[in-house]
């Protein structure tokens, strides 16, 4: 696999950084997962279970060993330095200060491993005011300016549906350990990578910035193209009380789907700006679209050169045929389904490892790997380094 041989240190908790490295792990690389002692990673204990095991965990944690240590004891301290001499990337997502506190911050890991990549992930990133802030993800779209947008049918903010924050940095965070990877080679020098929450999100707002940016003012939601402004850009409600969605704003879907509806006149105004100039065609698809039921329009669009989907349910997106060809649920030996690998290689491609690691179960097996005799492992867990 393309990343086979990789060592992965990950201190993180919670969402971005733990599904970071299982998309590593399911690629190969070997990632040992340092949980404090107690619970542990918090999301063995958040939402639905199966036998005693969190969906959760099972989708942030699959194939990566679990190891616990003190690390405000000396010889946990001492452990880790051990550890992450030997590891290519280190993941941590606490808040600004507190690896330093700890004397796991990248200065001091640096001095035992100047190849390491070591990321750091935190709600608004090593420098600027709100360094000391606590936040998770609403906070930081909250401050960035997404939630004002992200507005329900009451025209009020709401919460998203996914943790956007949670992810973008996820993924962004990805690519930089990824870039720095590569420079390593040419250079042998690993690399401090900074990412914050709040970045993320503003980063991935290019196509929806036109208001704030060009003109200073904050965009009216409703009008705006991403988010109803346009009348093929739109989800609209059937007459059983579920939902469509046009997802194409292109004039030739416009055309295909008004003509096929009698109203070739409109297609026209599908040709202005989102906003009001669009209402009629807005009205017009909010009437229509209450005529038939969900099952009826589906029939209707098909073979239809236009974007349409029905908005399904999670369990029916699971279910769909589009997500099981692509092999985006897999179901192991006990019929628990878990999330595929959404990076799909021609060669190498990933491979799920179904096992999920108690908490602390690998301890003893890194400990030895690092040297330690029994003796003094069993010291150290006497000592309550583990």
């Amino acid at each position: 696999m393309k990343l086979e041989g990789l060592k992965v240190l990950d201190l993180s908790m919670f969402l971005p950084g733990p599904l970071l490295t299982q998309m590593l792990g399911d690629h190969g690389a070997d990632v040992i997962k340092l949980e404090p002692l107690g619970e542990g990673e918090p999301n063995r204990v958040i939402g639905a279970a199966r036998d005693g095991v969190t969906v959760f965990f099972a989708n942030t944690h699959r194939g990566k060993r679990s190891l616990t240590l003190n690390l405000k004891t000396a010889e946990g301290h001492a452990a880790f330095l051990k550890l992450v001499a030997e590891m290519d990337v280190m993941i941590e997502a606490f808040r600004p200060g507190v690896a330093k506190r700890l004397g796991i911050d990248y200065d001091s890991v640096k001095a035992v491993n100047p190849a390491i990549v070591y990321a750091s992930i935190s709600a608004f990133g090593q420098t600027g005011p709100y360094v000391d802030r606590p936040a998770h993800d609403a906070a930081t779209e909250a401050y960035a300016g997404i939630l004002s947008v992200n507005l329900g049918q009451d025209d009020k903010p709401w919460l998203p549906a996914i943790a956007n924050a949670d992810m973008l940095s996820s993924m962004i965070t990805l690519s930089g350990v990824m870039m720095a990877l590569y420079r390593r080679q040419q250079t042998g020098e690993g690399d401090f990578v900074d990412v914050a929450m709040m970045d993320s999100v503003l980063a991935c707002m290019p196509n929806n910035l036109g208001p704030p940016m060009a003109e200073k003012r904050q965009p009216i939601a409703k009008d705006e193209r991403s988010w109803g402004g346009n009348a093929m850009y739109r989800i609209y409600e059937t007459a059983d009380g579920e939902w469509i969605v046009l997802g194409g704003a292109e004039i030739k879907f416009a055309t295909n789907v008004l003509t096929k509806l009698g109203r070739p006149d409109l297609i026209d105004l599908c040709k202005l700006p989102p906003g009001p100039g669009q209402y009629p065609v807005r009205d017009f698809f909010i009437e229509t679209f209450k005529t038939k039921t969900q099952a009826e329009w589906i029939d209707w669009f098909d073979g239809m050169d236009a974007c349409f989907a029905p908005v399904q349910t999670l369990r029916q997106g699971l279910d769909d045929p589009q997500t099981r060809a692509r092999e985006m649920v897999l179901e192991d030996d006990r019929g628990w389904e878990h999330v595929g690998i959404p990076i799909k290689f021609t060669n190498e491609p990933g491979k799920v490892v179904f096992d999920l690691p108690e908490h602390g179960q690998h301890t003893r097996e890194i400990l030895e790997g690092l040297g330690y005799d029994a003796g003094e492992i069993a010291r150290m867990k006497q000592a309550g380094v583990f």
